[in-house]
């Protein structure tokens, strides 16, 4: 296959159920012509929703994709636990406590703010170098180290009392596993509960409205529209300042020299932290951090 170098920036995905993240990359790299691609926020295969898809030099972001929050639509049923912690898995214990509306408010509520949980055995962290998922998988079980979560807010949007079952929708940090939400709200509920469906509608900047199916990639590629599709790296950078830099400090700035602060237009010292970096003709060039302490503005990651 003859690949397409021109290609850079963030497809946003809607991810179908029943693929892997890693299914969507591999699919995509066959439509696109292009080898270099990656994802961020790994979605398990009954998930679907939104997975950031970075394409060519862009995918040098991955890594440092800053945390702007996700959000999830999750169908919940109480009255049950599974191995898995989904629909998916084998039954494991099963509870006749009815759990009224009420009930369910008061329980989730106490979830909102800084939490911890211990990761799901069928997720992918990786303990001892293999993924917990694989050794789920193996039969085995083995200590996991509790992690913590911010949750910003638990809504539930539906809930029938007689069935058990609902939808909520959770806004929240990056790491969060809302299976296990779920998971801890049944278990104070006394009576368990499992997620039966996932839709993540905002991840990386990105909502659900923006996101592309498959077909639509393929359908763009088939009309040699790739390049109105795929969205501008600088994106997933909105919240942090712009700089532009002049023709002189874009050339040093471009052979990695350090520049001085004001030089990147900087004057005083509330202005820390990281910047957007352009040079003097617009072009994207990455991301640069101040120091006033040392008077430098450095390079943290290069696009160019």
């Amino acid at each position: 296959m003859m690949e397409n170098k021109e290609l850079c920036g963030v497809i946003p995905v809607n991810k179908p159920e029943g693929w892997t993240s890693f299914d969507v990359v591999a699919k995509l790299r066959g439509i696109l012509k292009i080898k270099r691609l990656g994802h961020s926020g790994t979605l398990d295969p009954m998930a679907t929703g939104v997975l950031p898809v970075f394409v060519g030099k862009a995918t040098k972001a991955c890594d440092i994709i800053p945390d702007s929050g996700k959000a999830y639509r999750a169908g919940f049923k109480l009255g049950v636990n599974t191995d898995t912690l989904d629909i998916t898995g084998k039954v494991v214990a099963q509870s006749s406590a009815a759990v009224d509306m009420a009930a369910l408010e008061r329980a989730k509520q106490e979830f909102v703010g800084e939490i911890t949980q211990i990761p799901p055995m069928y997720s992918a962290v990786k303990v001892e170098g293999k993924r917990l998922y694989q050794l789920a998988r193996e039969g085995k079980t083995v200590e996991r180290k509790p992690r913590k979560a911010e949750i910003d807010e638990i809504t539930i949007e539906s809930y029938n009392e007689n069935l058990r079952e609902g939808v909520m929708y959770v806004r929240c940090s990056k790491g969060t596993y809302v299976r296990t939400l779920i998971e801890d709200i049944g278990n104070k509920l006394g009576a368990g509960g499992i997620m039966t469906s996932l839709v993540r509608t905002f991840s990386g900047g990105f909502s659900i409205g923006e996101c592309l199916t498959i077909e639509e990639i393929q359908q763009a590629a088939a009309e040699g529209r790739l390049q109105d599709i795929i969205l501008p790296l600088e994106r997933v950078f909105e919240k942090y300042p712009a700089v532009k830099l002049d023709e002189r400090c874009t050339k040093m700035y471009k052979n990695g020299v350090i520049l001085r602060c004001k030089q990147a237009g900087l004057k005083n010292a509330e202005a820390l932290g990281s910047y957007r970096v352009y040079g003097c003709d617009g072009e994207f060039l990455g991301l640069g951090q101040a120091d006033f302490e040392s008077d430098k503005f450095k390079s943290i990651k290069n696009f160019y």
